[in-house]
């Protein structure tokens, strides 16, 4: 190891090294990138959910092809007749129906015909009079760009000519899909370029140099590039087809952690400088005391997001996938791209504060340095005091509520929501979203009266056959992804699964959306307890102690549960949220408790270092006048970069991004430098238990 470090850190071969990463990086954008996705990604589900199997079997019956868009015409005054003529046309005794209407506008896209011509259904009328719907039946495809071509077209096909006072709304099934594909039409460029502008300005304020905040950018910020390419094409390989969302949680991820790795390894490699003439042995031995903690810490974060792979949820297992490869290439890039780009440029990079030889380190009396002095006079008070102010955090959970509507899953509403929302006050909420049961013909009629007789259902209609199955369209009065919908479906499971022999499966949207409510609390039961266990392995084996690993662990878990206090408060008193989205308890744990980790393994792993020579006390003390300074500013730099996922318009990213932001502040800030340190200072020498005689962790 030591000749693999020597390889890294030395005067020519430092330039290998970085040409060697130039090369992978020139076949990771090209060769090995991956293939841009024309495919809309899926719900998830395995093929043994309900959902799935209605799914399946509506393959065969006639229409199983088809999807559809929602046009919303609505006065608030009111339809006049010359409106209601605009709207459905006149009567034609030859056809014996409506024609000349809206509905007429849209024969270009309908793939129903009557007597050969291609026909879409006229207009319906609310009874108040103040809403029309008209239902176009559309070719069903997972072609992102033309589902979003044909919607947008249809939009302003909808107003050409539009009667004064109208409003007009697309939404329905292919609506909600085109205003999902437009959030994340150019929201990666976005948030790569706040996230980029976030960084280099917390790295500018950390090293006040003009010059040196530019070599770990630009080494996280390839690496980031990257990620995007190959951890994609990794998963792709897996059968997965990672979507917008999961990519830009990738980009998050390893902009904060490998700007983290950066900021440990600089100022280690800074310290190094004052004790060696040599920059490149300053920057071996830098990697030596700094490089057990990063592989430890990129180790924890990578195994956690790996337990995601064994979720039921398929977009779960994109997830942890695609991170967990975007973390190894930042530990990478940080462990040996950037030494060899630091040594390279020699002292002078860190101008104005140059580094010199035998100079003095300040840090040893500086804030962090009395902090720790302090908080060993006083430790059982300060860390009573701080485990009690986690607990009143943690309080606000109380009453915690999971899972939003369809309507209420975007921080700015979009067109197809507003449709919805009209729609839903002048007619039953589950119209354009009907759940659909199947069942075996010779039961039809017995499922279409218990059907009927479950609370919450408006109406149920007979639809396609095959000869042996029948689909029943079932319109609910609650809104699509309501709670209210979720307790129907489940009743009607129930009604319907009393009928003996008719093998009754009920699916459709609100059906989807329950079954993936239930995978996600059925993925919590597994990853949750599996991410505590490794994180747990991964203390013990860098620490070779046990109750050091247990403290640290709880502080985690603590600082978790009071980011989730504070946070629901501030989205329920504050930004007007109901609801936690589905995703946001599972990978706000995952993300807090991984990378909030790393925060303790930066200091209690130089405190184990310091403590050989020191003893626990002075160890600890002496670590966080170290560590303090650098875990301060790798935590507000990930904070900062995880709050940036609110400029993506998904409540989802948008939730995840404030919790986490909190969590990590309060790691950072109270968790880290205060009670860790005094639960130290508390135990003593049995804070390493069982080990007696303590040895610095080696890298190399």
């Amino acid at each position: 190891m030591s000749g693999f470090l020597g390889f890294i850190t030395g005067k020519k071969t430092a330039w290998v090294t970085l040409l060697i990463g130039l090369i992978f990086a020139v076949l990771a954008f090209g060769p090995l990138a991956a293939p841009e996705s024309e495919t809309a990604p899926t719900n998830g589900l395995g093929e043994t959910s309900e959902t799935a199997l209605v799914s399946k079997a509506l393959a065969n019956l006639p229409g199983s092809d088809a999807t559809a868009a929602v046009v919303v015409y609505s006065k608030e005054s009111g339809f006049t007749d010359e409106d209601v003529l605009w709207l459905q046309g006149n009567f034609d005794p030859q056809i014996q129906m409506l024609a000349g209407g809206a509905n007429e506008k849209f024969l270009d896209y309908t793939i129903l015909e009557v007597a050969g011509e291609a026909f879409v259904p006229p207009a319906l009328i609310s009874e108040d009079n103040t809403t029309a719907v008209i239902t176009i039946p559309l070719e069903k495809t997972d072609e992102v760009a033309l589902v979003t071509d044909r919607v947008t077209e249809m939009r302003e096909i909808a107003r050409e000519d539009m009667p004064a006072e109208f409003e007009a709304y697309l939404t329905g099934p292919d609506g909600f899909q085109a205003d999902l594909n437009n959030v994340f039409a150019g929201a990666d460029f976005t948030l790569l370029l706040s996230t980029v502008a976030v960084v280099a300005a917390l790295l500018l304020i950390t090293y006040r140099s003009p010059v040196l905040w530019l070599v770990p950018l630009i080494v996280v910020g390839t690496a980031d590039g990257m990620a995007g390419q190959l951890a994609p094409s990794v998963a792709l390989l897996f059968g997965m087809t990672p979507d917008g969302s999961v990519t830009g949680i990738l980009s998050v991820l390893v902009f904060g952690a490998g700007t983290n790795y950066a900021l440990l390894l600089i100022a280690r490699y800074r310290e190094e400088l004052l004790l060696n003439e040599d920059r490149h042995i300053a920057m071996a031995q830098a990697l030596r005391g700094a490089g057990p903690a990063i592989i430890a810490s990129g180790s924890t974060v990578t195994l956690a997001l790996l337990t995601l792979t064994l979720a039921e949820l398929g977009g779960n297992r994109a997830l942890g996938l695609v991170c967990a490869v975007g973390i190894v290439i930042a530990m990478i890039a940080a462990l040996i791209v950037l030494p060899a780009a630091l040594v390279v440029f020699g002292r002078g990079l860190f101008w104005p504060f140059v580094p010199k030889f035998g100079g003095k380190n300040k840090s040893e009396n500086g804030l962090w340095g009395k902090l720790g002095k302090a908080v060993s006079r006083r430790p059982a008070i300060i860390a009573v005091g701080g485990v009690a102010l986690l607990a009143v955090l943690a309080t606000g959970a109380g009453g915690i509520q999971v899972g939003l509507s369809t309507t209420e899953q975007f921080r700015v509403k979009p067109e197809a929501v507003y449709g919805q929302e009209v729609l839903a006050k002048a007619f039953p909420a589950g119209e354009t979203t009907p759940t659909t049961v199947i069942v075996n013909n010779d039961y039809v009629d017995e499922a279409l009266a218990s059907a009927e007789s479950v609370a919450g259902v408006a109406s149920v209609a007979v639809g396609e056959t095959d000869g042996s199955i029948t689909a029943l369209s079932v319109v609910l009065d609650a809104t699509a992804g309501s709670d209210a919908a979720y307790e129907s479906i489940k009743a009607l499971r129930s009604e319907l699964g009393g009928i003996s022999g008719a093998e009754a499966l009920v699916g459709g949207l609100d059906a989807e959306q329950l079954d993936v409510k239930t995978a996600y609390e059925n993925d919590q039961r597994l990853v949750i307890p599996l991410i505590l266990v490794l994180v747990f392995l991964v203390l013990v084996l860098l620490l070779r102690s046990l109750v050091a690993p247990v403290l640290l662990l709880v502080t985690v878990v603590g600082s978790f549960f009071a980011s989730i206090g504070a946070s629901w408060l501030i989205f329920t008193n504050i930004l007007g949220l109901p609801a936690l989205d589905l995703s946001v308890f599972l990978y706000s744990f995952l993300f807090l408790v991984a990378l909030g980790v790393d925060y303790n393994i930066f200091l209690v792993s130089r405190a184990q270092e310091e403590a050989v020579k020191l003893g626990t006390r002075q160890g600890m003390i002496k670590a966080l006048s170290a560590t303090g300074g650098v875990i301060t500013s790798a935590g507000i730099l990930l904070a900062a970069v995880f709050a940036v996922l609110g400029v993506l318009p998904l409540i989802a990213l948008y939730q995840i991004g404030i919790i986490v932001c909190i969590g990590v502040l309060l790691d950072t800030l109270l968790v880290r430098t205060v009670v860790v340190p005094a639960l130290t200072f508390i135990s003593g020498d049995k804070f390493w238990w069982p080990r007696k005689k303590l040895t610095a962790p080696k890298f190399g």
